[in-house]
């Protein structure tokens, strides 16, 4: 982002992005506490958000991070509770996701053991080797594009997590840890508002969405 400061501390409208998707979260009936995976030199700034935008209704909890999401994620892991059945992973810069699509992903994870929210492919896609040369087209009819929250019983990610750090494995999702063992995941339809702000253009088009998501009018046209 170039922005000089935390992405999930970006100032949105007034508000930090990652206190947008918090607020969903902690709506969710079902969802006991929240572990918010830092970076070390963070922990000032994030208790200061919680403690301006708060009273929450859960515990949140502080872990700091690591150097891949991936070692972040492990580093959640590693406090969630042992009794927790299931574990959700979201990333702060989706702030516009749903209640109805994070208690979708849960009611799937809870019958299949794994599962995320994805949007379908509108594209051509196209696969290309190192060269730029374009190998394969695939059929984009059987292409997803990976969305958090992805949801898992907490056993089947702990076991996930530990094959991929005993093999040196670095996957870009959770998914790609559990799909290794060999374990389905299932996919939930997700929302193209549940985007990954990423870029200034992205953030542009977040704030434009702040704007008009308030009229039922403009929301529609989304």
């Amino acid at each position: 982002m170039g922005a000089g400061t935390a992405k999930a501390f970006l100032d949105l409208a007034g508000t930090p992005m990652a206190v947008y998707a918090l607020r969903t979260l902690t709506r969710i009936a079902g969802i006991e506490s929240i572990v918010l995976v830092i970076a070390s030199d963070q922990e000032v700034q994030a208790r200061e958000i919680i403690r301006r935008f708060g009273p929450w209704p859960l515990p949140l909890r502080l872990v700091p991070g690591g150097a891949e999401r991936q070692d972040s994620v492990a580093a959640g892991l590693g406090v969630v509770p042992a009794l927790a059945s299931l574990v959700l992973v979201h990333d702060a810069a989706r702030p516009f996701v749903s209640a109805t699509c994070v208690q979708a992903c849960i009611d799937a994870a809870a019958t299949h053991g794994a599962a995320i929210a994805a949007v379908a492919a509108h594209d051509t896609v196209k696969l290309a080797g190192a060269d730029g040369v374009i190998v394969e087209t695939l059929d984009r009819g059987r292409v997803w594009l990976a969305q958090t929250p992805q949801v898992f019983r907490t056993a089947l990610l702990r076991e996930a997590y530990a094959n991929a750090c005993r093999d040196g494995y670095l996957g870009t999702d959770d998914a790609s840890l559990v799909e290794r063992l060999g374990h389905p995941v299932r996919i939930v339809p997700g929302e193209p508002t549940n985007r990954k702000i990423t870029t200034p253009d992205d953030l542009q088009w977040a704030e434009w969405y702040l704007q008009v998501r308030g009229s039922p009018t403009a929301a529609a046209r989304l």
